[in-house]
């Protein structure tokens, strides 16, 4: 009789989770939470109020509208922030007047209502500042129509500079560097002169290539993006130590900006 071979049971392989057991195991992802609401620093809308009612006053029937721009209308206030007010008027405009509330400055700048919605087409600033405003005050939606006037003027893209106006700007910008030159024994004249020069320089900046002005806060930012070796020059004409590193900083960045722009023509 032959001997039987004990045979050994494979190993049961075992069953592999569905997919209902994998997902009871993980963990739910929390939703992600919401971002509080920007805070306005305490007394500004007391400020602000007080404003208001101060250019109520003093123009009386003739004005048509409050217009609070800058910051406080791009909801960027900030515990040193400025009141911008645009105060819309029938009657002759009274230029700016600076007042202060609280422990606010309130800068006012007053402009026929007809005035200011004709120079939306000429003006380089008025459209991107106006666009973003926030009406205080309107009377038979005189402010509403000009911004919407604004917004309309903005999405059609800025003035352009003739070929005058980029000879002016270039001409203007280097003759802030010759003056520097001329002042390098006075260094706190000439840094002061050089700090005009990279204003007038950025100024230029916007209207040779045909872009709206930013907010001064967004300035450099909005510069670097959209022509990085500018930016970098920029960067380093600001953060130079020495008078003569930011001097030489600010000839490269404006052989650079103004490279294709002629000098102005030579008359001996």
């Amino acid at each position: 009789m032959e001997p039987q071979l004990a045979t050994s049971s494979p190993q049961s392989t075992p069953a592999l989770p569905s997919s209902e057991e994998l997902q009871a195991e993980l963990l739910d992802i929390p939703e992600p939470p919401d971002m509080p609401p920007a805070v306005t620093p305490p007394g500004y809308e007391d400020a602000l109020a007080g404003a208001v009612k101060y250019v109520r006053a003093k123009r009386g029937g003739d004005l048509v509208g409050i217009i609070l721009v800058g910051s406080g209308a791009r909801r960027a206030v900030t515990a040193h922030s400025d009141i911008d007010l645009i105060a819309l008027v029938k009657g002759p405009a009274d230029g700016q007047e600076m007042i202060r509330v609280g422990d606010r400055l309130v800068d006012i700048r007053y402009g026929d209502h007809k005035t200011v919605a004709e120079d939306l087409a000429y003006s380089p600033r008025l459209a991107p500042l106006l666009r973003k405003g926030r009406i205080l005050f309107d009377h038979e939606e005189t402010a509403a129509q000009v911004i919407a006037k604004a917004a309309q003027r903005f999405r059609q893209g800025p003035p352009p500079a003739g070929i005058h106006e980029r000879i002016r700007l270039k001409a203007e910008c280097l003759h802030w560097l010759g003056k520097v030159e001329d002042l390098r024994d006075k260094p706190n004249t000439a840094q002061y002169l050089l700090q005009l020069f990279f204003e007038d320089c950025v100024t230029a900046f916007f209207r040779t290539r045909g872009l709206w002005f930013t907010a001064p806060v967004d300035t450099l930012r909005f510069l670097a993006s959209r022509d990085p070796a500018l930016g970098e020059l920029a960067s380093q004409f600001l953060s130079a130590s020495t008078l003569h590193d930011r001097l030489t900083a600010g000839r490269r960045f404006a052989d650079l900006l103004f490279r294709d722009i002629p000098l102005p023509p030579r008359v001996d």
